[in-house]
């Protein structure tokens, strides 16, 4: 205690402290640490069990964990693969996509609840003693010294915790702090969508992963094995109307647009089993400053639209441990090498988002406000008779605009069967 009774917190030091410990978070701390940077990850919560989070563990991301070794020892964790994604227009079934033509090993979606997938990538990072995770760390401020960014400030159960480092990396997310801390301008893209989140049981003899669209109901179903997880697509600013509606109404409203899952929407017992998801699309128009960068969401918000942005975040830290292991090994990071980051990941980002724009605008709006029976479009019925021409939005939300290799080094870890 300080004599004035306040607490002193604990300090660290390092190279890299990482802000989130999601998809881009633990992916960059892995292979930070692989290559001997020294990197501490905060993140928040007490472990990675949190629901309604993305599932999709795509072919680009196989093909990371291949070239890192790692791809044969992840699919060992239960999981779908999705080879074919199909959506039901009306009453009619389509194919949008199809993975298998896709080289052999990434053919597929590997449909896989993101704490199995974060928990597998923790266990492997703590096998280099240069890795360090600390859970329950919620980041609240930045420290500044010098004109540049020099660390965090966090809250732990142990008390307050400073972190010391040459460079922050905010991954935290779409609500990040570490770029509201860090004053970044923010360009305002805009979403004219929400979505309702929910589970309800599957059965066996269920379709798989896809979609169900008609008129003024959009849903995505995404198979759990043993539950769906749906996602109700909802004009921007309805969520209020509809919780006033009351549930049962809600109830109805899923049994229409799922008629197989009719006997079931009792399952949802109250509000708290449906989750709103505030759809924002957005981007930093500069993703650094003097010791601080940030990527994934932090950099660029999302739209569900294609579930594509967990395979952006992975590519952002991919990249960023590509360009930046060396210079924070040597101690000469520079902000022209956090600028190189941003001029790699900004044009498969500002693509991608374009590319979601246009599918909000023309196609989940138009199906939102019509009020007739709806079936597919001629173009849809010509990628559902062809299957080749199903390899090209594959290809786009497989693997993505701008895919990443592992190009940053291997450092033999310390403890070799602690995983």
């Amino acid at each position: 205690m300080s004599p004035e009774g306040t607490v002193q917190p604990r300090t660290l030091s390092t190279t890299c402290c990482i802000a989130g410990g999601g998809p881009a978070g633990m992916m960059l701390g892995y292979l930070l640490a692989r290559a001997g940077v020294d990197v501490v990850v905060l993140e928040k919560h007490a472990d990675f069990l949190r629901d309604f989070r993305g599932d999709t563990i795509h072919p680009s991301t196989l093909q990371v964990m291949d070239e890192l070794g790692l791809l044969e020892e992840l699919l060992q964790r239960p999981h779908n693969p999705v080879r074919k994604l199909q959506v039901q227009v009306g009453e009619t079934p389509v194919t949008v996509a199809n993975f298998s033509f896709l080289p052999p090993g990434r053919d597929f979606i590997a449909m896989m609840p993101q704490w199995d997938f974060l928990d597998f990538l923790a266990a492997q990072a703590r096998r280099y003693p240069n890795f360090h995770l600390i859970m329950q760390a919620n980041v609240i401020d930045l420290i500044e010294a010098g004109g540049r960014v020099a660390g965090v400030r966090a809250t732990t159960p142990q008390g307050p915790l400073e972190v010391r480092a040459r460079l922050v990396v905010g991954c935290d997310g779409r609500n990040s702090t570490v770029r509201a801390k860090g004053g970044f301008e923010i360009e305002d893209i805009g979403a004219p969508i929400d979505v309702f989140w929910m589970r309800i049981s599957r059965r066996p003899d269920e379709p798989g992963s896809g979609g169900r669209i008609d008129a003024g109901s959009f849903f995505a179903m995404l198979d759990r094995r043993d539950y769906w997880q749906l996602a109700y697509v909802i004009p921007k600013g309805a969520a209020e109307r509809i919780v006033q509606g009351g549930l049962p109404a809600f109830r109805r409203m899923v049994a229409k647009a799922v008629p197989f899952l009719a006997g079931r929407v009792d399952e949802l017992k109250s509000w708290d089993d449906v989750k709103l998801l505030t759809v924002r699309i957005d981007r930093l128009r500069k993703w650094y400053r003097p010791g601080l960068l940030c990527i994934g969401d932090a950099a660029h918000a999302m739209s569900p639209v294609g579930g594509v942005g967990i395979n952006l975040a992975i590519q952002d830290a991919v990249a960023t441990a590509n360009l930046l292991w060396e210079p924070l090994k040597d101690g000469t990071l520079t902000q022209a090498d956090l600028a190189r980051v941003q001029k790699r990941r900004e044009f498969p980002t500002r693509v991608t988002q374009r590319l979601q724009v246009l599918a909000q605008n023309r196609i989940v709006q138009p199906v939102l406000a019509s009020t007739a029976p709806l079936s597919p479009p001629w173009g849809l019925r010509v990628v559902d008779r062809c299957p080749w021409l199903q390899t090209f939005p594959a290809r786009l939300v497989g693997v993505g605009v701008r895919p990443e290799h592992v190009h940053s080094p291997a450092a033999a870890p310390a403890n070799p069967a602690r995983a």
